[in-house]
Order: structure tokens, then sequence, then C-alpha cells
């Protein structure tokens, strides 16, 4: 079995990047310095930021597009959104990047006010490792009943009924679960806790709970490399992991009665309740979504910030960063498997990092 590790190295970031025009290979100190939007020479200035592997692919390219256009570099480790609100909290990063919003007993330990920024959407791919077996399709009943160790085979009759054309085989199912904390743990807990009154009551959701069965992996790469790599497994995790290293995905019934498989235009249509009627604090949620398009589990993704920065420099360049992610960045979403924001949700965006103060003052 190959390591998280092994396997984050093993996604081809370049491919990755090559998808949109961009390039993994960094700028030489040969190279002409790039300029600024304002035409003036480009900011020396560094950006650490931390978490949502979920986010990963997507700021790999967007992050490289941005510090070739501004000359600012963003280092960005994907460590997940536990790690990386922690970090954050820590003050060890200039930002963190999360799929579940920070929790009221995060926020006071924060010491100071954190923005929420959400910077994409996405749908969380359910990823099977079944030869021979294409376009599977599972409901609340069977997803809910793998992951609380009820259903252990493949050819369950609950999840034969949903696939009369498809030679199941008898094989032990492997549930791959993140071992970390995880945004993407908590949109995918969450949607079980809105379809299954057991799992709510006895699991419930967050970013980390205690798996009645299964196996863990750290990180999206980690959970996407088991799923890979061991027969009858089935994990979760962002539909660019599976798209980019050719993993089976399953078709979900959705709330509207209808099997879709995840896409970007799937996370959009769920997500039009809650990007229109998006709250002030900008933390939307919306698993289960109505709608005959919908795909059931798909979230916002945050970047999280503190309201009041300390240094004149990086203030002006988080600010011109996180408005070039909620902005031109968005154009980089839909080749990479992620939905572009929502015009009202980017507009609110774009309110809230104008709200980004330097020691008390707004840039």
């Amino acid at each position: 079995m190959r390591s998280s590790r092994q396997f984050l190295l093993a996604l081809p970031l370049a491919a990755i990047l090559a998808a949109c025009g961009g390039s993994a290979v960094p700028p030489t100190a040969s190279q002409a310095a790039p300029l600024a939007p304002s035409g003036k020479p480009a900011s020396k200035v560094q950006l650490l930021g931390a978490g949502s592997t979920f986010d990963f692919p997507l700021f790999s390219k967007v992050f490289d597009a941005y510090g070739k256009e501004t000359g600012t570099q963003v280092n960005y480790q994907s460590v997940g959104s536990g790690a990386g609100i922690e970090q954050l909290v820590r003050k060890t990063v200039d930002f963190g990047a999360t799929d579940a919003p920070l929790t009221a007993d995060q926020e006071k330990s924060a010491g100071g006010d954190v923005v929420h920024i959400p910077v994409t959407m996405g749908a969380v791919a359910l990823g099977y490792n079944l030869p021979g077996v294409k376009d599977l399709k599972l409901d609340a009943d069977t997803v809910a009943g793998i992951y609380l160790g009820q259903i252990k085979k493949w050819n369950d009759s609950k999840i034969a009924a949903l696939n009369a054309d498809a030679k199941l085989p008898s094989t032990d199912i492997a549930a791959v679960y993140r071992s970390d904390g995880s945004g993407t743990s908590f949109i995918f807990t969450s949607y079980l806790s809105s379809i299954s009154a057991e799992w709510k009551s006895k699991v419930g959701s967050g970013t980390s709970v205690k798996w009645p069965a299964g196996i863990g992996g750290k990180g999206s790469e980690g959970v996407s490399g088991q799923v890979s790599s061991t027969p009858g497994a089935l994990g979760y995790f962002e539909l660019a992991y599976a798209r980019q290293n050719n993993i089976s995905t399953a078709l979900l019934r959705n709330q509207g009665g209808k099997f879709v498989e995840p896409s970007a235009k799937g996370a959009t249509a769920a997500a039009g309740e809650a990007a229109a009627n998006m709250p002030a604090d900008l933390k939307g949620l919306f698993v289960n979504a109505p709608g005959a398009d919908s795909y059931p589990i798909a979230g916002f993704s945050w970047i999280v910030v503190y309201k009041s920065q300390t240094d004149a420099a990086k203030h002006k360049a988080l600010s011109d960063l996180l408005t070039y992610v909620v902005t031109k960045g968005q154009q980089y979403a839909e080749p990479l498997y992620y939905a572009p924001l929502p015009a009202p949700v980017q507009t609110k965006a774009e309110g809230a990092i104008k709200g980004i103060t330097l020691a008390g003052q707004p840039k």
C-alpha cells in the first residue's frame, strides 16, 4: 500500500496545470520579474497557506497563475482542513483553507475575528474499485449502511437491487475514510446525517468522527490512493482526484429520486438555494439539496483569514490574492472539475475581502 505522501507525488500536478495552460515549474532567477496589474514592479511578498486537500488541485493552478501575473509567491500546504485551521489559529500561516466553517470553539480559540471567504464549490465523489462494474448506483440507505458497517459485501441484496444489470462480486467492501481532520469529511458526514437518522444519532457530523467501520487514509490523496490500490474499496474525495487518477465514481440517488454523477454542474445545481440566500457570515451549506439535477454530496470551500491584519505588505498582498481567487481565478474551476462561485456569492465574497483591515483600517 502506498503512503499518502507517495500518492500525493503520484497525483499528476504537471498534468493538472497543463490542462489549463499552467506550469508546475517555478520561474528561474534569470527570468524577468512580472508586473503587477497596476503596471508597477511586482511585489516580492510571499504568502503561506495551509489546509484543505479538497482545494489542492485548484489552488495549484490558481496560485501558479497568480504568481506569474504578479510575482507574489503563494506557498500552500495540502494538510487537511483541520490542520489548516490549527495553523491559522497558531498564526504560523497567513491563511487557512477549509471545507468546514470554523466552529464556535475554534473561533473563540482564534483570539480574533476570522473571515470566511468562499473560494469554490465542488462535488465529493464516491470512488470505487470494482473492475468490470460501470455506473455503480448507490442511494442513501446503501451509503449509510456501508459506512455503518452493516453492508459488508458488494453483492448485498440492497446494492444488487439498485444495479440489476451489473455483475456484482462477493468481494468484501473496504470503506475508506479520512483519518485526519477534514472538511471533506464534514461535507460527507453532514450528508450522511441528513439522510440517515441512525447515522445522525450514532456518529453525527464533523471534521473528525468515530467511524463505525472501514480503514483510514490521510488527506484526499491518501483516501484516493487507498481506493486505487485496494480491490473492493469505496472512498470519498473531491472529484478532481477521481478524474486525474481514473477512479470510477458512483452515481447517487438525489432527493428528487434521480441517479446523478458527481460533477461541477451537479454541485452548481445543488447550491442554487444556498447561493441565493447566503448568510452574512458566508457559511452556506447545501448537502442533500432538492432539485432534479442536484448532486447530493457537495459544498463550499473557504479561505479563512484574520479580519484584522498587522503587516501592511501582507495585508495588501492577501487582499489582492483573495480578490483574484474569487474573480479572475474562477476561470480555472470547471476545467479542474470544480464549480465556479455563483455571481451573488462572488459579490458577497468581494465585500468580505474589502472588510479585512490593517490595524482596524480597510485596505
